[in-house]
């Protein structure tokens, strides 16, 4: 247990945590316009595209300040694939915009623009991700898994299941056992923890970059956890 106690700090300092606050998003607020931002970002890291493609096209819509429901209607089909191959999104650019205009165009409609206004109409979580879902045809369990998982504590209702990256770094680094409820096994281990300025989803998120840079793609030679990964005796 000593051992597992000092994982979360070692893991959040060597990979980083939450990515809203890499991209200056603050959700503890809990402002509207936050969680919208955090929603536009969301949806570009769910597509099959690098993190640093996704932070990049961004912090492009960011830059054209277009990081609003109707800015992004006002800017057109047009306007959105020049942002998003300005950021390199290119792969996913005329999909992307059609789907980003069909979204704002069903979040208008259904809940005035507003997300609060979605997740305060949601029964439970399972309705609060189908209703997410329903936001047009580009929005699938990944995204929605993404946007969730830095909104735990947030919103009421945001309590998305772990990610398969997220259990694959924690079994990689013993924190997990079989036949444990991995998340609620994670949430016991942060809950010895007093890190100044983080929370759960900071661990969370770290646990993701592990598995996504690392676990999954078998870099265990040069992972930063290799002392504490049961991995790292094959090398």
């Amino acid at each position: 247990m000593r051992r597992m106690s000092k994982i979360p700090k070692m893991l959040i300092d060597a990979v980083g945590g939450r990515f809203s606050t890499q991209l200056g998003i603050n959700l503890s607020s809990a402002d509207p316009e936050q969680i919208f931002k955090w929603f536009l970002a969301s949806k570009l890291f769910g597509a099959r595209i690098s993190t640093d493609i996704a932070i990049r096209t961004y912090k492009e819509f960011e830059r054209r300040r277009t990081t609003s429901p109707d800015a992004i209607l006002r800017t057109g089909w047009d306007g959105l694939v020049r942002i998003l191959d300005d950021g390199g999104y290119a792969r996913y650019d005329f999909s992307t915009a059609s789907k980003l205009l069909e979204i704002m165009d069903d979040l208008k409609r259904d809940y005035h623009g507003n997300l609060h206004e979605l997740h305060r109409a949601a029964i439970n979580e399972e309705d609060l991700e189908n209703r997410l879902k329903g936001l047009g045809k580009g929005i699938g369990d990944v995204t929605v898994n993404i946007f969730l998982r830095e909104l735990r504590g947030v919103w009421e209702k945001a309590e998305p299941a772990l990610s398969e990256m997220v259990k694959l770094a924690a079994g990689n680094l013993g924190i997990v056992k079989k036949g444990e409820d991995p998340l609620h096994s994670l949430k016991k281990i942060w809950s010895a923890q007093k890190i100044p300025g983080k929370d759960f989803r900071d661990f969370e998120s770290a646990l993701l970059r592990l598995g996504k840079d690392y676990c999954r793609k078998y870099k265990h030679d040069v992972c930063p956890m290799r002392g504490v990964c049961k991995n790292s005796v094959q090398y």
